[in-house]
């Protein structure tokens, strides 16, 4: 398998972590928005392009392995390794396609981050609510760091809801 072999599968790759991006930010205006009813479709959307990777990742692994092998290198080398031993322009090129999987793993991390925390964000108030409804107030700290109970209050639940 030759440069443009590994080229193209390189970017198949990138358009899918682009696309992995772009699910996890449908699924975090989804979290912000409040609307869980799609929740589980947005996340099983996450998890297809994450399993679609998975299969790019093993196909980039057998391609650099065999253009490895052409260039006289050890199996499993990195992009720089690829690049350093490639001719011009192909050395850019992966130069580039490193610098792009750098530039979108680092975004994909700070967007997932951001959507955990909107997750327990959100389990910790469903919670709280849930205590409440059920009778159970929840619990808080004085500023002595002692636990107390909230006094209890009257409540009106809609049960037309």
């Amino acid at each position: 398998m030759g440069l443009a072999e590994v080229s193209t599968v390189l970017w198949t790759e990138r358009e899918l972590l682009e696309l992995l991006l772009f699910k996890l930010e449908e699924e975090q205006l989804v979290l912000a928005s409040g609307r869980a009813r799609w929740l589980a479709h947005a996340t099983r959307e996450v998890e297809m392009v994450i399993e679609q990777i998975r299969g790019a990742e093993l196909s980039r692994a057998v391609a650099v392995d065999e253009l490895a092998a052409e260039l006289g290198l050890l199996p499993g080398p990195s992009l720089t390794a690829l690049a350093d031993a490639a001719p011009a322009p192909w050395s850019e090129m992966l130069r580039d396609h490193r610098q792009a999987f750098l530039d979108l793993t680092d975004e994909i991390s700070q967007i997932s981050k951001s959507n955990r925390e909107l997750l327990l964000q959100a389990a910790r108030t469903s919670r709280e609510v849930l205590m409440g409804v059920e009778g159970h107030a929840a619990q808080t700290y004085t500023p002595h760091g002692t636990k107390t109970m909230p006094a209890p209050s009257t409540r009106v639940i809609d049960r037309a809801l």
